[in-house]
């Protein structure tokens, strides 16, 4: 069953590949910012209701809110690229890359909150300026920070290539279990399995967060300066991490499949070259992620 799985896996990867290639993607990334677009002026109505007073008018908001952020990810974005070429590189499994992806949208949500109270509390910002910055360089960090972490699984892949297995790492009988490997060990060794199915530390996890977070979604700064004017911000804030569960339902969705498509494509690997390939994946989706993040970067 597991196999049969995997191999399923391998088959979304080709299809996801294909979609790419024939230039589908693009097709869902215009219909993505028209109705991003739609649900934007729903939501400048929403807000209006909330503030005359209407029945349900709050949920109605949270949940034109919830759509904007499902439309936003679904649309061209550094989240995606991110949480699934690090999903392929990586082999971590899907619950603690799903609650990554999930920390990670909400983490954006807190930052736009933050951007706007600080502007307007205490910078006395006007909206020009607010998104200025939102959009401006805050957007062009979150790029440079996504095209570090896409440098970072380069380097290791390269090194993970260049590093030579030990002879006994090809025989499982004469392991020293007791043998402590770590990157300052002058026992050259091939990374093992087990080394490689969990997030890799504290630094991965609070990069691919900060690469994600510092960018704050357009659509929230909106929301939180229309709802400031209008003296409704409480609303503004519950509508903008209401956006971030929305976004979040993409990104995790694209960290299963990730997961999916890497098993996938490793299960017609012998398990005891696993290892050996993983570097191969890191190197292939380090790449991508760099260079959509250095094409992001010279479109800002």
């Amino acid at each position: 069953m597991r196999r049969t799985l995997m191999l399923s896996g391998l088959v979304v990867a080709v299809a996801l590949a294909l979609l790419w290639a024939t230039g589908a993607t693009d097709a869902l990334a215009r219909w993505a910012q028209t109705a991003q677009r739609d649900v934007q002026n729903a939501m400048a109505g929403a807000v209006r209701a909330l503030r005359g007073g209407q029945p349900g008018a709050f949920w109605a908001l949270m949940t034109v809110c919830f759509g904007y952020g499902f439309f936003h990810a679904v649309g061209p974005g550094h989240g995606k690229v991110l949480i699934g070429g690090y999903g392929v590189a990586r082999r971590v499994r899907v619950v603690p890359l799903a609650a990554l992806a999930l920390v990670s949208s909400l983490a954006q949500a807190a930052v736009a909150v933050a951007l706007v109270s600080m502007g307007v509390l205490v910078l006395n910002w006007t909206r020009d300026q607010l998104l200025g910055v939102g959009e401006g360089i805050m957007t062009q960090a979150g790029h440079v920070l996504v095209g570090a972490v896409g440098l970072w699984l380069v380097w290791r892949g390269l090194r993970g290539l260049l590093r030579k297995p030990a002879p006994h790492d090809h025989h499982h009988g004469d392991h020293d279990p007791h043998h402590v490997h770590d990157e300052h060990c002058n026992h050259a060794h091939a990374p093992t399995v087990t080394e490689m199915a969990r997030l890799t530390g504290w630094r991965d996890t609070i990069a691919l967060i900060a690469g994600i977070a510092i960018r704050p979604c357009s659509g929230a700064l909106f929301l939180l300066i229309l709802t400031w004017q209008m003296g409704i911000a409480a609303a503004g804030i519950a509508g903008t991490f209401a956006m971030a569960l929305g976004t979040a339902s993409v990104t995790i969705t694209i960290a299963a499949l990730s997961v999916w498509a890497r098993e996938g494509a490793l299960a017609a690997v012998p398990a005891t070259r696993i290892a050996r390939a993983l570097p191969m994946l890191e190197l292939a989706a380090g790449t991508v992620i760099t260079l959509v993040a250095l094409q992001l970067f010279v479109q800002s």
